[in-house]
């Protein structure tokens, strides 16, 4: 396999950059509108207050959709043109969004967001392993997801600022705008590193054999599951972040500011990940990462027992604060961990593992969310039972691949 050459019109830093830009589309569309959803709940009619959570979970639909037809299809055309589709359908999304007069039309403009966003998030990742293996991987998925975290910490506070001045349709056309940036820098800056001698022709055959391999590779299978209960977890969060901030707690307009400040917890761990998997490797970090995560989720589960599933708001800052270090170890890693093996067929691959780990994420994630009952009682309950499953994942994965 011929190896792509590296253009000097982009260096390391801005590639980072802009990739972390590009793959930063579907958090800026969960999080701008988070302070807006009472907002949407009323104007739209929403009768049941979990209701709301739908608007969050069709945006993870449509993302799971996606990441099944934009991987593969990479591997055919090359890695921009999907990119520039999911632009483009990102971008109808934020229109349809924009315009919506009732909750049906809202859930089908955030499941063409995601099913659009998917594009730049799915093939992205195979645009990576085009030239990075290994720990080089990690570190530069670790690097992008530490100006990544920029946008959920900034994204609520500039929710929250359009608010005061603008509706929350407001909201959804600065999703649109920088979208539109994102494509035109994209558009003129991002190398194609998948050459026409390596693209492989698009067929049926070729796709179910792919993602058999993906599916009987021990690494990549355990590793995808593992995501996916990790993912379960903080998508949990998400779903019922709004809730627990402003309807429980009472934060007001302070919601963006505790989200941000949550937000900077897994930004600091992914700018440390990347550091420390070069020197400690990838299993490492996902094993101390998830048994802190299990043991500290589980110990808080005792205070949340104890107070009545409202405990002090302070307790619940530090809970979350060490929380979300844990995940920030863990999503680039695991990640790397389940691409590893799937140099060769990067994009069905990465496909594969993101579609399979998102639909989980959004299933379990958005079930646990709706058992929401104005305590952080299902929330400390699905932090502590997906990290008691993952760690037994983890057990599973790891010993087949020994025995391999």
């Amino acid at each position: 396999m011929s190896s792509p050459s590296r253009s000097p019109s982009i260096g390391y830093v801005e590639q980072v950059i802009l990739l972390a830009l590009v793959t930063s589309l579907i958090a800026l569309s969960i999080d701008a509108m988070l302070p807006a959803l009472s907002h949407i709940e009323k104007d739209l009619a929403i009768q049941d207050p979990n209701g709301r959570q739908y608007i969050i979970g069709m945006l993870f639909a449509g993302m799971a959709t996606g990441m099944l037809i934009y991987g593969p299809v990479s591997d055919s055309t090359g890695r921009k043109i999907p990119i520039y589709v999911g632009f483009t359908i990102f971008l109808i999304g934020c229109l349809l969004s924009i315009f919506a007069t009732d909750v049906n039309t809202m859930l089908v403009g955030r499941f063409l967001q995601g099913l659009g966003a998917a594009g730049p998030r799915v093939v992205s990742m195979a645009l990576i392993r085009d030239e990075y293996t290994g720990r080089a991987m990690a570190r530069f998925m670790s690097l992008v997801m530490t100006v990544f975290i920029l946008v959920p910490v900034l994204a609520p506070g500039l929710g929250q600022l359009i608010l005061f001045v603008a509706d929350w349709e407001a909201i959804f056309g600065a999703m649109f705008l920088l979208g539109l940036t994102a494509f035109i820098w994209f558009f003129f800056r991002q190398r194609e590193t998948l050459p026409k001698p390596d693209r492989v022709k698009f067929s049926s055959d070729r796709l179910w054999l792919a993602s058999k391999e993906v599916l009987t590779t021990p690494t990549s299978l355990g590793y995808m599951i593992l995501s996916g209960f990790v993912f379960s977890g903080f998508l949990s969060y998400l779903s019922m972040s709004q809730q627990i901030f402003q309807d429980q707690y009472g934060v007001g307009d302070m919601f963006a500011v505790y989200f941000g400040i949550l937000a900077v917890a897994i930004g600091g761990a992914s700018l440390a990940n990347s550091a420390l998997v070069m020197k400690l490797g990838m299993k490492t970090l996902i094993n101390r990462a998830l048994w802190s995560l299990t043991v500290l989720s589980a110990l808080y589960l005792g205070v949340t027992l104890f107070t009545d599933g409202s405990p002090p708001f302070w307790s619940l800052m530090v809970f979350l604060l060490l929380s979300f270090f844990c995940f920030g170890i863990l999503f680039g890693n695991i990640n790397a961990m389940a691409m590893e093996p799937l140099g060769h067929i990067a994009g069905v691959g990465s496909a594969i593992i993101s579609s399979v780990s998102t639909l989980m994420a959004a299933c379990l994630g958005t079930l646990i969310a709706q058992t929401y009952n104005g305590t952080i009682m299902p929330l400390v309950i699905s932090f502590t039972g997906f990290g008691f499953i993952s760690l037994i994942v983890l057990y599973i994965t790891n010993t087949k691949t020994q025995d391999n």
